[in-house]
């Protein structure tokens, strides 16, 4: 029998980003024979394994409607590598990409009590999608240790790992910003006694590019209104926040002119289909399913905001023609009747994916919001002003039984992005795989 352990170099935390180097420690051991048995040849002693490769495999698994637009796609995927551990390798879903296989050895032998450890170093690839466990498509990360014993089949030992997306900027005003920290180093004199620095990796650029966009606060205002008049006005510090940050907002409602009963605030992620079925493309209307719990009924929109808009007509266009499906994630429930500012925070996860898109789906986040109003008389500050001038001794007020309400929505679309692997805590035990 061998045993066969494995583990990663980065015990505390299995997050890596695209572009980072993955290491593994592989040991083939040959545990020592019991001391009442006698071996009556030279192979009842010897282990001889004819190979044993190690490979890194993105996997999709993708139930969407349009399966032959799934086809296509699949032929044009780059698939590296290709051996013969992938009939072994019986997962769920299509290799999306692969490494090229890295041999660790041809023809080991081991007698009892003696173990070879092998150092495994891959870098993520920087063109595939980042971990991500949907409702209709999931990706997800393996490192497959493949071997072969003489007249055996393949066995395969499959070490699970997360991936993050690299955020690098979008347009050159990001990337001014983000080098505009080291543009005062490049002008200082050179010392001649003192190394000469290093250009930075790309792992350290996209990780100082990730403190700046997330860092800059730029109070947006949004003013909520319906019908009867203004509800009030809505501050958000920021647009772009990262794994495990909070979400803190300000809800002004001294401004108002109609009066908020309830309010809910929900972190939603939104996955998109961009490949969808004839009959939805034909009928262009947005279906949209909801994963969780939801409140309340929407009975009237709320007026259009500023700000409010998500993207260009056409883009628009597009995404209803697709499928979207809805996750609901934190909470913020709060009756504000009588209140004149309340906050909203609301935590971000660290098992999420951040905002990606590929060819198969789009993944996006949002902030839903619901608002129940009420035009009712006896809710406004001057029947309560009237009643306190005619008894000043009595302050009691006693809440109408029944009122009036309507709910209007609205949701406000934000950037998620990754944070630092080693900020994540999802350690990686030892796996283990016995060859008899």
């Amino acid at each position: 029998m061998i045993e066969i352990n494995a583990k990663l170099l980065r015990d505390q935390s299995a997050v890596f980003m695209c572009g980072e180097v993955v290491e593994c420690l592989i040991d083939f051991i040959h545990p020592s024979l019991p001391e009442h048995k006698i071996s009556q040849s030279n192979s009842d002693i010897l282990e001889n394994l004819a190979w044993a490769t190690v490979q890194l495999h993105c996997y999709c698994n993708a139930s969407l409607n349009d399966r032959a637009a799934n086809d296509v796609s699949a032929a044009n995927r780059n698939v590296g590598g290709t051996t013969s551990l992938n009939a072994s390798n019986q997962l769920k879903g299509e290799v999306l990409q692969s490494t090229e296989p890295k041999i660790l050895f041809c023809d080991l032998r081991l007698s009892p009590g003696e173990a070879k450890q092998f150092l495994y170093r891959e870098t993520v690839p920087l063109n595939t999608p980042p971990t991500y466990r949907g409702i209709r498509v999931k990706y997800y990360y393996k490192i497959t240790i493949a071997t072969q014993r003489l007249g055996s089949s393949v066995q395969a030992l499959n070490i699970p790992i997360r991936v993050l997306p690299l955020p690098l900027p979008q347009s050159d005003l990001d990337e001014a910003i983000t080098l505009n920290d080291e543009s005062n180093e490049d002008l200082a004199p050179n010392n001649p006694f003192l190394e000469k620095r290093r250009p930075p990796s790309r792992i350290e650029y996209a990780l100082h590019y990730l403190r700046g966009v997330t860092a800059r606060r730029r109070p947006n205002f949004f003013m909520i209104t319906n019908k009867w008049g203004k509800v009030g006005r809505f501050c958000l510090f920021k647009s772009a926040y990262k794994l495990g940050e909070d979400i803190v907002a300000t809800i002004d409602f001294s401004c108002g002119t109609v009066k908020c009963v309830q309010l809910s605030v929900t972190l939603q992620c939104e996955e998109i289909e961009l490949r969808a079925s004839s009959a939805s493309a034909q009928t262009g209307k947005l279906g949209e399913e909801t994963v969780g719990t939801e409140q309340g009924t929407p009975e009237a929109n709320p007026a259009q905001t500023n700000g409010a808009s998500g993207g260009p007509a056409a883009t628009e266009l597009d995404r209803k023609k697709c499928i979207s499906r809805v996750t609901n994630y934190s909470k913020h429930h709060e009756v504000c009747l009588g209140m004149l500012q309340t906050q909203v925070i609301l935590p971000i996860p660290l098992h999420v994916t951040p905002t990606f898109r590929t060819d198969l789906v789009e993944v996006s986040w949002r902030l839903h919001f619901q608002f129940v109003t009420s035009t009712n008389p006896e809710l406004s500050s001057e029947s309560l002003i009237d009643r306190t001038a005619e008894n000043e001794e009595e302050l009691e007020w006693v809440a109408p039984t029944d009122i009036a309400i309507e709910t209007m929505i609205w949701s406000l679309p934000i950037t998620i992005y990754p944070t630092a692997p080693l900020q994540i805590p999802q350690p990686c035990g030892e796996y283990k795989l016995n060859i008899k």
